[in-house]
């Protein structure tokens, strides 16, 4: 039997979805349902309520991820400002 998360970690867990960008969603939907295993897909698809294509999607996008991370996400000299 496949493990289901309680109620509180997956209200949780829609929050941190629904505060990521497109992209992110669909590989954090994958990582989650890889975490389960056999059933975890469709589990994982009805707690976050997207298309289990989204996360066959995103397990892809998650074998190719390259090695290191980009070199800058924000601008340089982007630091923030102290009042």
């Amino acid at each position: 039997m496949m493990t289901r998360y309680d109620s509180e970690i997956e209200e949780q867990m829609r929050a941190f979805y629904r505060s990521l960008h497109e992209n992110d969603r669909r590989r954090y939907a994958a990582l989650e349902a890889k975490k389960l295993g056999y059933g975890g897909v469709e589990y994982v698809s009805q707690v976050l309520g997207c298309d289990p294509k989204t996360i066959r999607a995103g397990r892809e996008e998650l074998d190719h991820l390259p090695d290191k991370p980009q070199e800058w996400v924000r601008q340089r000299g982007g630091t923030a400002k102290l009042s």
